[in-house]
């Protein structure tokens, strides 16, 4: 099969790759489409560690199962089925057990530690996978997978009250689905970007403010989420949100935050707190809720031959939105 690997930091050739045999809990899937996700670019990049050299990176991953391991119990050939970046974790650890997983030292992740969706086939973990509609557009479901559910989970992470002001600092895939979430649920959202697509964006999905990162909002934030990985972001994030107000870095991978002033930056409760992943559960309510509330991602979408290309335009801020390789 043709596959994208990574071959020496920051290169990523196209490849003729055997087709995986799943083991005997996962299940083979043919591939239809596959978010571009900036995690994806960490791994590239090497900004986080290798942890498989050679991997194939992709881990929005939407298909049809077209073989099962011998143990697999539930999922069917010829489901469509969700690959996302959380891949199996030990389920005995102390945190497993807490129902934070997400937190598991052994756990495991797809386009990372396994071969991913830029590929024509993949294999996931039946345990692991999400059962998905068959009659929703693919490349519609695709970002769901990751920048949906982290954005989801962020959003948790930073406590938005009820009603409340939420800044957005970095409006990328991630940033605008979790924008629709906290607007559908009454919140005001204020959109902190530098990039010019990402300001369209995010005025095309009306939030209340487009404005820079390093100014400050024209009203005090209830909660920020920091989506770009820039460490410099995130005192300017704090000195923006008020008395007991929550700041949560979303982001995988982030350059170094600046030393911080206590009385500026922190005083008066003010929470900074961090996103790792996530659950599970995370992604079931998420899916769910994004049913419900009919989110829908804005979306480039990328012949596989040129998924390239789409990491390229990620890299360099060409594009705004989701990024989708298609089958």
């Amino acid at each position: 099969m043709k596959a994208w690997r990574t071959v020496e930091p920051g290169v990523l050739a196209e490849s003729d790759v055997p087709v995986p045999t799943p083991g005997e809990r996962e299940v083979l899937v043919k591939v239809e489409a596959c978010g571009v996700c900036r995690t994806d670019l960490h791994v590239i990049d090497r900004e986080i560690p290798e942890h498989r050299n050679g991997v194939i990176p992709g881990h929005q991953v939407v298909g049809t199962v077209v073989a099962r391991g011998s143990a697999v119990a539930q999922l069917q050939v010829g489901d469509r089925v969700g690959i996302p970046w959380l891949r199996s974790t030990c389920s005995v650890c102390v945190w497993c057990r807490q129902g934070k997983e997400n937190l598991c030292p052994n756990s495991r992740y797809t386009g990372w530690d396994a071969d991913g969706g830029y590929a024509e086939f993949a294999t996931v973990p039946e345990a692991f996978a999400y059962r998905l509609d068959p009659s929703v557009d693919p490349v519609v479901l695709a970002p769901l997978l990751c920048a949906g559910i982290i954005g989801y989970r962020a959003l948790q992470r930073a406590n938005l009250p009820r009603g409340g002001n939420l800044g957005i600092y970095g409006f990328g895939s991630s940033a605008h689905l979790a924008a629709q979430v906290a607007m559908r649920a009454g919140a005001k959202v204020f959109a902190l970007t530098r990039g010019e697509e990402s300001k369209r964006l995010a005025r095309n999905l009306g939030v209340e403010f487009v404005g820079d990162a390093v100014e400050p909002p024209p009203e005090p934030l209830d909660s920020a989420i920091v989506f770009a990985p820039a460490g410099a972001i995130v005192p300017f994030a704090l000195r923006a949100t008020t008395r007991g107000g929550t700041v949560a870095l979303a982001g995988i991978h982030m350059t170094d935050v600046p030393s911080l002033n206590y009385t500026q930056d922190l005083f008066f409760e003010r929470d900074l707190r961090t996103v790792t992943s996530n659950t599970r559960a995370d992604g079931l309510a998420f899916l769910r809720l994004a049913r419900n509330l009919e989110i829908c991602p804005a979306v480039r979408t990328y012949p596989a031959t040129a998924t390239g290309e789409a990491v390229n335009d990620l890299r360099n801020g060409r594009t705004s939105g989701s990024l989708v390789i298609v089958h």
